[in-house]
């Protein structure tokens, strides 16, 4: 009970935010170049899938080191935040930010992409008939046809998120109230040999990610029990 006393709930607070507003930003970016990759039939998409689904095979010290340089302010990006909008890159939330939609990246293309592939081709080509424009057809058509698909991309990607650790320490380092997520809190406190409190925090974060994936199997197990029905 002590050790819940002593719990210092900054860095999950800290992952949260960074999680849900990685999302967002993610879902924003996302939904469209998914719905274009589910519809191209050009050659060069085997090499788009390709480049986004790197940072499920690279390390993330790897992917964290590219970042950290393309982002520090000896690089032309870093340069051009910081003269520009005074925002440095490196060893801030906003960094972290950049630095997490690039690592979740395909958790929130690859099912939206999957969910648009499955879609009935001719309800598609039915809104075009209709006159409707690629952008309504994707809004009022298709995005509310892949449910499953889009609420499996938002929580996983939220949940992946929550977890980094590789990428976030590089890029963000551990300033307390700024960078200090949950997932680096517990790197340290297995440093100083705190176990009883990495304990805690590993805990809780198991507890979040599986209740996570639990309510993701639900919802799609019973919009598949609904759709079966009707």
């Amino acid at each position: 009970m002590n050790l819940l006393y002593e719990l210092d709930l900054e860095p999950f607070i800290l992952s949260f935010k960074l999680a849900a507003i990685t999302t967002l930003v993610l879902f924003l970016i996302s939904l469209p170049f998914a719905w274009y990759l589910s519809q191209t039939r050009s050659k060069f998409k085997p090499f788009l899938e390709s480049l986004t689904a790197l940072p499920i095979v690279l390390p993330p010290s790897v992917l964290g080191f590219y970042i950290l340089v393309a982002l520090s302010h000896n690089s032309p990006i870093g340069t051009f935040f910081e003269d520009v909008f005074d925002i440095k890159l490196v060893f801030s939330f906003t960094g972290l930010v950049v630095a997490s939609a690039f690592y979740s990246l395909p958790f929130m293309v690859q099912p939206l992409q999957g969910g648009f592939e499955s879609l009935n081709k001719n309800m598609i080509e039915a809104s075009y008939i209709a006159g409707k424009s690629k952008t309504v057809t994707l809004l009022r058509v298709a995005l509310p046809n892949i449910k499953p698909a889009l609420l499996t991309a938002v929580i996983v990607t939220f949940a992946h998120t929550v977890g980094e650790f590789g990428v976030v320490l590089m890029v963000g380092g551990s300033i307390p109230g700024e960078t200090k997520v949950a997932s680096v809190a517990i790197y340290e406190m297995v440093e100083v040999m705190d176990y009883s409190m990495a304990h805690v925090y590993s805990a809780i974060m198991v507890f979040i990610s599986f209740c996570v994936l639990l309510s993701v199997y639900i919802f799609n197990r019973r919009y598949q029990n609904k759709i079966g029905i009707h």
